[in-house]
């Protein structure tokens, strides 16, 4: 099985130049979800000189590359391309400057803070060694780009753009994500990876007075304060101790002025679970506390909870992952670990299940390995080293992007070369 990855990446070197430069470039001009124009005609580019049959538009900005290289599986790999609306801290001579009108109409700084420049240059460089390899290996590989993973509307918007109908059917979905570990590192985990991610807001409805006068008042403040820390026993007192879940209030809003008892207070909160057992006893929990303190509280009017946005549980597949976990170790060796379960949240599940088709998803690190050793050595690794959406965060170039063009050639030819 490591036979023909070897053969494949001995090419790494011939193209190393080139992914760097368009490393750099993708993360100097960053683009938010569902606007990566630029980051798209660059990756259709490339796939087109690779000798790929090109599908743009899909889902927006979405682009499928298919290259067909006789009869056998079909694989596919997918990559995330767009960024954050933060100002980028790094002060690297390749940092981002741009900005943005967000989706409300206000102008942002644009960034790379999560790592899909990555993923897309080394989804690029897995696509350029397989097309120039080709005796290595037999089937089809499909290359896909995902437009607004952070938005977690992405992957469906592509599934609602004719997606199945637009590429082969895989027999494997493959995706990774650079993680604050050390550059080289490679981490796979069979079933539950990435939590499910919810986020909701959360309207009380008091009755406003004059702040010297509280008793013709229901005061959304007190009923939102309330609300908060009774939302805090959820986590500690309706869940055993050996199941994780997270219930992070993010942000609340109400009233104008120090003497005005406002009519109303909002809340927003994120939900980070497992699995859905998990998920619905706690959304069931939030809408029952929430009306429970109303009540409590007399309030004049039923609150409202809308869910603003939800992402699935990343639950990998176990055959996928064994073969996969296999491979990384037979090419990588000590490299290869299993990685912890993650508390962020991902959409690209609903591609594989939109062709009913198992996945794996795996982590690289991006941390420059010495900077991680010294802040391991010292016990400061969650004050020293930025993690994924930090205005901090970039990845070293090297080995990262080595490392994830390597794992995904593996990866793919743990079917396509067997």
């Amino acid at each position: 099985m490591a036979d023909p990855a070897r053969t494949v990446l001995a090419d790494l070197e011939t193209i190393r130049g080139d992914l760097e430069d368009l490393y750099q470039d993708l993360h100097r001009h960053p683009e938010l979800g569902l606007r990566e124009h630029r980051t798209a005609g660059k990756v259709a580019d490339a796939l087109r000189d690779g000798g790929y049959d090109v599908t743009e538009g899909v889902g927006g900005t979405g682009v499928i590359g298919v290259l067909r290289n006789g009869d056998g599986p079909v694989v596919m790999a997918r990559a995330d391309m767009d960024a954050l609306p933060v100002r980028e801290r790094t002060g690297l001579p390749y940092a981002s400057t741009v900005t943005a009108t967000d989706h409300r109409g206000s102008e942002q700084p644009v960034m790379h803070a999560c790592g899909h420049d990555v993923h897309v240059t080394c989804l690029i460089g897995c696509a350029q060694l397989l097309a120039g390899r080709r005796d290595a290996w037999q089937g089809t590989f499909v290359a896909l780009f995902q437009p607004s993973e952070e938005n977690g509307d992405g992957a469906d918007a592509m599934i609602e753009d004719g997606l199945t109908a637009k590429s082969p059917r895989p027999e494997v979905v493959l995706a990774q994500h650079v993680l604050p570990y050390p550059a080289g590192y490679v981490g796979t985990r069979p079933g539950s990876f990435l939590s499910a991610a919810d986020s909701l807001r959360i309207t009380v409805h008091g009755r406003g007075a004059h702040g010297s006068m509280p008793q013709a008042a229901v005061d959304p403040v007190v009923m939102a304060a309330m609300i908060v820390l009774r939302l805090q026993t959820i986590v500690s007192r309706e869940l055993a101790a050996t199941i994780p879940a997270v219930v992070t209030v993010g942000s609340i809003h109400a009233g104008s002025g120090p003497n005005v008892i406002p009519d109303r207070a909002v809340i927003e909160l994120n939900v980070r679970t497992y699995d859905d057992t998990t998920r619905t006893q706690v959304l069931d929990a939030i809408e029952r506390i929430v009306h429970a303190e109303c009540q409590a509280s007399h309030a004049p009017r039923a609150p409202e909870v809308e869910r603003i946005s939800s992402f699935p549980p990343t639950v990998n597949d176990e055959e996928p992952t064994r073969r996969v976990a296999d491979a990384f170790a037979a090419y990588f060796g000590d490299d290869a670990h299993t990685v912890e379960l993650q508390t962020a949240s991902e959409d690209m599940s609903g591609i594989p299940r939109a062709f009913g088709a198992p996945f794996t998803y795996w982590a690289i690190g991006g941390i420059d390995p010495g900077r991680y050793a010294e802040a391991a050595r010292k016990g400061t690794v969650a004050q020293d080293i930025p993690v994924n959406h930090s205005a901090a965060f970039a990845p070293v170039i090297q080995p990262t992007l080595d490392t994830g063009v390597s794992t995904l050639t593996v990866a793919a030819l743990a079917w396509l070369g067997s």
